[in-house]
């Protein structure tokens, strides 16, 4: 059971991802933890990174790969794995396809979480979080009791420049620039399957099940 997660930001492809890895006993990796722990840990491939991150750059797709293949190369990725925040782009999808099929393996599946921009600005936007204590809301699906005021601990909110909406609106063009056309690659291989992200997330992950099976 080898996953790829695709779905816009603000989608609930991460949340979703989460719940695979625990019912399915198979490792949830996203490309930033394997960045970090290649880094912490001084690796050569961490080495290699760190060099283009320290200067602001992007890390090239080769290296991005063989980061990933070097950690589903680990033991407990025997069963499976699910990729999170990668492939981004069709060429980082070919390269991963190719060192694959290198390991005489490949992708058994990617799931879209379908969710409409409209939909995720809202979710997006409405978040406010407490710097303090950590707490979460949203103006429309989990307000706090007085506005703008923690519950827990009584200190103000904060919109995170990350939920505003020009933020979230240029995070979406980029999405739709170089991730989106995944789709139509993964459906020309028959490999891709799509739930409905706008539904509560246990519907969402039922549908999920159904796909993967029991």
């Amino acid at each position: 059971m080898k996953i790829i997660m695709l779905g816009a930001p603000g989608a609930g492809k991460g949340t979703q991802a989460e719940k695979i890895a625990e019912k399915y006993q198979i490792p949830h990796i996203s490309t930033g933890d394997i960045f970090r722990a290649n880094i912490s840990e001084g690796t050569a491939l961490g080495k290699k990174a760190a060099e283009y991150i320290d200067q602001g750059l992007l890390v090239p797709d080769e290296l991005v790969v063989d980061l990933v293949v070097d950690r589903i190369h680990q033991p407990d990725c025997d069963k499976g794995y699910i990729l999170d925040g990668f492939p981004r782009t069709i060429p980082q999808a070919e390269c991963l396809d190719k060192a694959l099929a290198e390991m005489g393996t490949s992708v058994t599946c990617a799931i879209d979480v379908d969710v409409p921009d409209q939909a995720i600005i809202r979710r997006m936007s409405g978040r406010r979080a407490c710097l303090h204590c950590g707490a979460t809301y949203h103006i429309e699906y989990a307000a706090p009791e007085k506005e703008n005021i923690c519950d827990k601990c009584g200190s103000e909110l904060h919109h995170r420049e990350d939920d505003k909406e020009e933020t979230v609106k240029t995070r979406l063009k980029v999405y739709h620039d170089q991730t989106q056309p995944l789709l139509a690659y993964y459906r020309e291989k028959g490999m891709l399957k799509v739930v409905d992200g706008t539904r509560d997330l246990d519907e969402v992950f039922r549908s999920v099940v159904e796909i993967l099976g029991e």
